[in-house]
């Protein structure tokens, strides 16, 4: 009986060095912890940052985690951005403000996951995006055929704005222009099936927000919510759809 558990218990212990000779560093990877920083330490600085209220100094005391982070600037953008996992996460945090106006008009927060698949472990392949922006008001004055089309053209505004804000910056970090492609992307997919069935913009501010389909990571929600001039916007897309219960429960 012994020697008949010894035997399983070698077959196991080769069957487990099969698999990681298979897989490679590939399957340690995933195995080991993924290190720091944390997705939540990453988007404190976006719950920090209030609109019309937090400066330029503001937002550089608190956007930038030197030892992970490249940050980039101009007269009007503060960006701050980092990969981890060989490259294959990546994230932007970004700040942007209007001319004549020292406090913070939108911000940004973006983070994409597309580690590989390996032999034996299934990746978690998501994207997270939100941004919060005060719009001018000849994006809300202007005469709509009706509200799925005026909720079509704030999200429209909210695509114009981070693919300008993003131009600010994008030539001194590789990174932040590969995640404007990918933000630019995504609404933009989000916007041709509202483009081709308006009346589902109705269901961007309803607490199960509209879902799509993104082109590579898989289904995807977003929400949209107006108060005022202000706009809030977040999509999340395949594991990270599971861990928010509430799109604006956690408010600035």
């Amino acid at each position: 009986m012994q020697n008949q558990n010894l035997k399983h218990r070698i077959l196991n212990f080769g069957l487990c060095l099969l698999v990681f000779a298979l897989c490679g560093c590939a399957a340690v990877d995933y195995v080991k912890p993924e290190g720091p920083p944390s997705d939540n330490q990453l988007a404190q600085s976006y719950y920090r940052t209030r609109l019309n209220v937090k400066t330029s100094a503001d937002v550089l005391a608190i956007i930038h985690i030197p030892r992970y982070e490249l940050l980039s600037q101009s007269k009007s953008v503060v960006a701050s951005s980092g990969q981890k996992k060989k490259g294959h996460k990546i994230w932007l945090k970004m700040v942007a403000f209007n001319e004549n106006d020292p406090t913070a008009k939108r911000k940004y927060f973006f983070i994409v996951d597309e580690k590989p698949k390996s032999f034996w472990v299934q990746p978690k392949r998501r994207l997270r995006f939100d941004s919060k922006m005060a719009l001018e008001a000849e994006v809300f004055d202007e005469p709509y055929a009706n509200e799925s089309a005026r909720r079509i053209a704030i999200l429209r505004q909210v695509l114009t704005n981070v693919r300008k804000d993003i131009s600010e910056v994008e030539k001194q970090d590789k990174t932040v222009n590969v995640c404007g492609m990918l933000i630019s992307q995504t609404l933009e997919t989000i916007l041709v099936k509202l483009d081709a069935s308006s009346e589902l913009a109705s269901r961007l501010n309803s607490p199960k927000g509209l879902d799509f389909d993104h082109i590579t990571l898989g289904a995807g929600i977003i929400w949209m919510n107006i108060v005022a001039d202000i706009v809030n916007v977040r999509i999340r897309v395949n594991s990270f759809v599971r861990t928010l219960d509430d799109p604006f429960a956690i408010e600035d």
